[in-house]
């Protein structure tokens, strides 16, 4: 049956992705916070991000930059902080995008320092500031930030929730795929990347 491009634009109107901590020290491999599973969905995220953005879909780059202190660290991470040297710094290379992914007009970017893209920041007035009902998210990593984020929107009542299963990543894959399984079970859509892209919304 053939898609009416109008019906696909008014539910773009209502969605964001939320693409999460695509930074280069958690997806290198030298880095002491690399998420093993990280840089293999680079081109998947890349992907997504391309056909949302041809959707009218809004793009939030969810990122963290920290202090070079690590003064607004998690007290288990401190211990990498040290001589104002460390992972995820606020202007450091390794807080950058990773290649391929770039913050373009029509973008936005929101700064995060704990593993939920809801934890005091703006996000969800943002959100509904903007009238955006449904969530679609990717990135790293599953058991931690994008999980995390994922029930705090569920808690929020988003109308839906998605998150595209290989375009998110753990260390393991077991672990992906642990978490998505109790994901699903809380009402959240797994689509794969394939999915996602030839559905008529989000």
């Amino acid at each position: 049956m053939a898609t009416d491009m109008s019906d696909v634009k008014s539910v773009s109107a209502d969605t964001a992705m939320l693409v999460v901590d695509m930074q280069k020290d958690f997806i290198s491999p030298d880095s002491p916070i690399c998420v093993r599973g990280g840089e293999a969905i680079v081109p998947s995220v890349a992907r997504a991000v391309s056909v949302a953005r041809g959707r009218g879909i809004l793009v939030i780059w969810v990122v963290r930059e920290h202090d070079p202190l690590g003064r607004d660290v998690e007290a288990f991470r401190r211990h990498l902080y040290t001589n104002g040297k460390g992972p995820i710094i606020k202007g450091s290379e390794g807080a950058k995008l990773v290649d391929d992914l770039v913050v373009k007009e029509g973008d936005y970017k929101l700064v995060k320092t704990r593993f939920s893209a809801f934890h005091n920041t703006h996000l969800h007035s943002l959100l509904g500031g903007l009238g955006i009902k449904n969530l679609v998210i990717t990135g790293v990593q599953t058991p931690n930030c994008i999980r995390q984020t994922v029930f705090d929107a569920v808690s929020l009542d988003y109308k839906s929730v998605s998150v595209v299963v290989d375009a998110t990543a753990a260390a393991t894959p077991e672990v992906h795929l642990s978490n998505i399984f109790d994901m699903k079970n809380v009402g959240v859509a797994t689509p794969t990347l394939e999915e996602w892209c030839g559905g008529s919304n989000a």
